[in-house]
């Protein structure tokens, strides 16, 4: 994609903006919360912000302070001839206006980004990945990624190791193309990965943006999405499961300002284990101008064992009543007894029953992933999570 069509594609789409310090934030509208490129417009949250009442942030103290960080970040990107990957300045794109103080200092202190760009056309028959794999200590990271006009591809970002990383990802989508990128968080037991990942659809194009949470203590992840066309759909996918002191928040923004788009939120986890936590958090608007919209989010939260918890918070704001369909849905439940009941009265041992009830619910989003080594990956840090679950259960009634 051209300078000056990326260019084009991020001034029609409802770029961010910011009220300044000390301007209040108001909940009845999620669109107004402050966004912008200056650190000192987001005070060091104290905890009872909308935003931050969810999150565990006395632990993210250091990554609310604008220094330095005190270790970089391997990142390794390869991917097939014609995908251009480069470094670029972190304002090259701007594609991201960040929403929060720690998106703010990821974007001033990153001062680099990493860019991979998918030509006009092009149709990738691999995937290209990126990996980032955080060393210790204070880590920032900015990833652009652009796909261009009636381009397809898939981009993979794998997120593994030690330390505290902050990072802003930027993905553009051109006219008619479709982009598959998928961020998988495994980072080690005492790991802190904050993101925010934005998104501009183009006229007609589709991204398929999955967020997969398998590791790492805190992870924090913000994903908006906004259309700089008609015909524009996003389809956002998210598998989390928290262990015994792991904190798992996913939290979106899809804002509906052109017409005939289309947007489907699909996120489902699983808890197990004494603090084991998750959040969602689905916001969407639909804007006055926006008809012909059809929208639905739905976050499924599935409770393996006492001492875990699930938060989910479905919003939906409408401006027009010219629309196709809009609807969001939350549950959120325990282990289902009578399943397990059902298939142990079939000779089936429980062992082998929980885990069948478990890859059954999450079969069904894996399979929408549309990668096989992701998904085939999926299923085995699963296996491993239930039998580590399964363990800690005998153990406690031995």
């Amino acid at each position: 994609m051209t300078d000056t069509a990326t260019e084009t594609l991020i001034s029609t789409g409802n770029q961010g903006h910011s009220h300044g310090p000390g301007s209040p934030v108001p909940l009845q509208a999620r669109s107004e919360r402050t966004t912008s490129y200056d650190v000192a417009d987001f005070p060091v949250p104290n905890g009872r912000e909308e935003e931050w009442r969810f999150t565990p942030i006395k632990a993210l103290k250091a990554l609310f302070a604008d220094e330095a960080g005190t270790e970089t970040v391997k990142i390794d990107a390869h991917g097939p001839d014609s995908v251009v990957i480069e470094t670029v300045s972190t304002d090259a794109v701007k594609a991201l206006t960040p929403q929060d103080r720690i998106a703010a200092v990821a974007w001033t202190q990153a001062g680099q980004a990493l860019a991979v760009r998918i030509p006009n056309d092009a149709e990738l028959t691999e995937p290209v990945h990126v990996n980032v794999a955080g060393l210790g200590g204070r880590g920032f990271g900015h990833l652009v990624i652009e796909a261009g006009r009636h381009s397809r591809g898939t981009v993979i970002v794998d997120h593994t190791g030690a330390g505290e990383y902050a990072a802003n990802v930027e993905i553009v989508v051109g006219d008619g193309a479709e982009l598959r990128v998928v961020s998988i968080q495994q980072g080690d037991t005492e790991s802190i990965h904050v993101g925010q990942h934005d998104a501009v659809i183009g006229r007609d194009a589709k991204l398929n943006h999955v967020a997969v949470t398998l590791g790492g203590k805190i992870v924090r992840l913000s994903t908006n999405v906004r259309y700089a066309g008609p015909g524009g759909d996003a389809e956002l996918l998210g598998v989390y499961f928290a262990e015994a002191g792991q904190h798992h928040e996913n939290r979106l923004f899809v804002d509906h300002e052109a017409i005939n788009c289309k947007s489907n939120v699909l996120y489902k986890g699983a808890l197990a284990g004494d603090h084991a936590r998750s959040v969602w958090i689905g916001d969407v608007l639909i804007r006055a101008a926006a008809e012909g919209t059809n929208t639905f989010e739905l976050n499924r939260n599935l409770v393996l064992t006492d001492g875990a918890r699930a938060d989910s918070v479905p919003n939906l704001e409408i401006e027009t009543g010219e629309i196709e369909g809009a609807g969001h849905a939350s549950a959120t439940g325990r282990f289902d007894d009578e399943q397990l009941f059902y298939l142990q009265a079939r000779g089936i041992p429980e062992d082998e029953a929980r885990r069948l009830v478990v890859s059954g619910f999450f079969n069904d989003i894996i399979g929408r992933i549309g990668v096989p080594e992701v998904a085939e990956r999926l299923h085995e840090v699963i296996e491993e999570k239930l039998a580590r679950t399964a363990a800690l259960q005998e153990a406690a009634k031995a």
